[in-house]
């Protein structure tokens, strides 16, 4: 059996833009990121950013300290080569959500692609325990998880599936969450995927 790490390189091995997840736009985790009133220098962490274009909307948008982590080399070096010279505005991290101790904090943390995967308690506490080491008080956490009526799979792996009131009660007192909204996502193959996402502000 892989490991979450050879599981996820392979994954991000070729022709990226065929990848269910991916998004040309991600509309609604730009929405929830502006909602949150930061200022272009506040620090944003894109947690399993992988090859995502948030990064690229957030750069053109005048954010100026921005961090991309994710456990697939692979997937941050697409993002890179995509982005060109523009990615030497932006610190690369590869790193295992469960395991990486930040070197900073964070004014936000966005997930789009790491917590419904956490399927074992272990892993999800431990990505608390990251997440209150990572964000203080005053700090915004914007989570998209697959919804409850969305895939029990993804990349060939079983996912946990939320609604807004299990997403808060998973991720713990410690943040109130602020929004809720759903969202249809369009596969590049045509198939369409049910998101839950959530925003959240650290007590």
């Amino acid at each position: 059996m892989k490991s979450r790490l050879e599981h996820w390189q392979s994954a991000w091995d070729d022709n990226p833009e065929a990848k269910s997840w991916v998004q040309p736009r991600p509309n609604l985790s730009l929405a929830m990121i502006d909602a949150c009133g930061l200022d272009k220098d506040a620090a944003i962490l894109d947690m399993g950013g992988g090859a995502s274009t948030l990064v690229d909307h957030l750069l053109a948008a005048g954010h100026t300290n921005l961090t991309v982590a994710d456990i697939s080399r692979n997937a941050l070096n697409l993002a890179q080569s995509r982005l060109g010279a523009a990615a030497d505005q932006v610190k690369w991290v590869q790193a295992d959500a469960c395991q990486w101790q930040p070197e900073q904090t964070f004014d936000l943390w966005h997930d789009r692609a790491v917590f419904h995967f956490l399927i074992e308690a272990k892993d999800r506490a431990a990505y608390r325990q990251r997440l209150a080491d990572a964000v203080p008080s005053g700090g915004h956490l914007v989570m998209a998880t697959f919804a409850l009526d969305g895939p029990q799979k993804c990349s060939g792996l079983p996912i946990v599936q939320y609604d807004a009131a299990g997403l808060a009660a998973e991720i713990g007192a410690d943040f109130s969450q602020t929004e809720a909204a759903s969202e249809n996502h369009l596969t590049p193959g045509g198939a369409t995927q049910k998101f839950q996402y959530c925003r959240f502000r650290r007590n």
